[in-house]
């Protein structure tokens, strides 16, 4: 008789779903897509879907056991055809290719089968340039899940992340090489099988899979709403974009360098608004603009748009940073939070002082006029502040997905209801 661990870390399938999204939300940041191994997997990647705001569908994958020992795994089917064997087990059993080939045939018809079951003639979602999380309730041996990455990498994700609640060291050390994060959150020495790290691990059927892909897709969000806007300042204009996601949780006024083309804004808001901030990306003023603009687009906001009620924030990058914090320093009842990244905050000065939300100053890693500006700003500020080092750009992406998470962290903190 085996022992029982002393203590299980999850109750069931979604609470480790659940626990995974504080993890993974890091690095699934551009338009992300859940991709879950039916069936434990299903369950899963439902809760960090819903967690990320990321598509989900299945990914089918079926592991080629041992004739006369199924769960005893020596490679794996996936969608696209392509068997994957794991030649050192074999050649340890002595054991042909071969040998498997009516295994591979029935694992091949039993994939199909599944296939239509659970998606039909709908082909997988869109990967390409997209951030993609496969999802597995474990990894035991590993086999299953490389091939099921194999697979994606071939359709060209910008990142591809493997997110598994538990699994032996084995496949963690297998699997490492095969994605560009891997979210394990426990990889016990003492790793026997999946089943015995959950409290609840009963078995799915076919029903249950549908069954949750229809509410996952049920529930999300059906549109955003979004149109350009000109508000008044002084003698001139802010131009911008205002997009409103159906669910809403709070409001983001965004200010870049290059205004509503930047392309980092733009990520950043499309982030943020999976999240439910309705957000509005605005061109710098020209200078015939006063210097009231900040105020003057946050009192529209709370005047003339379904966000009125909504907790506000700000977020600015480069040259805004030193103007767009004053509109919390002239309206401290409306604004709840800010994040500034690079740029002179501190040249706004003795006015910083009245700036009462709890602000975050992000300065890249190789700036250090920037970092000395924010450590000036921090005296300066009137409210709580945090500082923090993000990469600097590279090309890759990597620095505005960092900016993004911070972000998003910070006003998930303080975008509360009543805190504006």
């Amino acid at each position: 008789m085996n022992p029982v661990p002393v203590s299980l870390p999850f109750a069931d399938r979604a609470e480790a779903g659940r626990r995974l999204a504080e993890r993974v939300r890091a690095h699934a940041v551009d338009d992300p897509l859940v991709l879950a191994l039916p069936r434990g997997g299903v369950p899963v990647g439902a809760e960090l879907a819903r967690a990320l705001g990321a598509d989900f569908d299945v990914l089918v994958v079926r592991k080629i056991g041992l004739p006369g020992h199924p769960e005893t795994g020596v490679g794996a089917v996936s969608e696209d055809g392509r068997v994957l064997y794991d030649d050192l087990a074999l050649a340890r059993m002595h054991i042909p290719r071969q040998a498997l080939s009516d295994t591979v045939a029935s694992e091949r018809d039993e994939l199909d089968r599944r296939r239509r079951t659970y998606r039909g003639e709908r082909p997988l979602p869109r990967i390409a340039g997209r951030d993609c999380v496969v999802v597995d309730d474990g990894a035991a041996t590993g086999g299953t899940a490389r091939a099921a990455l194999r697979t994606v990498r071939q359709a060209g994700p910008a990142r591809l992340i493997l997110a598994v609640p538990v699994a032996s060291p084995e496949a963690v050390e297998l699997l490492r090489g095969e994605v560009d994060a891997l979210v394990v959150l426990g990889a016990p020495d003492n790793f026997r099988s999946v089943g015995e790290w959950y409290r609840e691990f009963g078995q799915l059927s076919d029903e249950n899979v549908t069954s949750t892909l229809f509410e996952v897709e049920r529930s999300r969000p059906r549109s955003e709403v979004a149109r350009a806007v000109r508000v008044p300042a002084g003698r001139a204009y802010v131009d911008g974009d205002l997009t409103m996601p159906e669910e809403l949780r709070g409001v983001v006024v965004m200010a870049f360098d290059h205004g509503r083309v930047d392309p980092r804004g733009r990520a950043i808001a499309s982030a943020l608004r999976r999240a439910g901030y309705a957000t509005l990306l605005v061109d710098p003023p020209d200078e015939e603009a006063s210097a009231e603009w900040p105020a003057a687009v946050v009192t529209w906001l709370r005047r003339a748009t379904d966000a009125a009620g909504e907790p506000l924030g700000i977020l600015c990058s480069g040259a805004t940073a030193a103007s767009l914090p004053l509109a919390a320093a002239a309206l401290p009842e409306d604004v709840a939070g800010i994040v500034a990244h690079g740029g002179r905050i501190d040249r706004a000065g003795e006015a910083l002082s009245g700036v009462r939300a709890p602000t975050l100053l992000l300065a890249e890693s190789g700036d250090v006029s920037a970092r000395e500006a924010g450590e000036r700003a921090r005296a300066l500020l009137g409210g709580p502040v945090e500082s923090a080092v993000v990469s600097a750009p590279e090309g890759d992406g990597e620095a505005w997905r960092e900016v993004a998470v911070r972000t998003l962290d910070w006003f998930d903190r303080h975008l509360t209801r009543g805190s504006g």
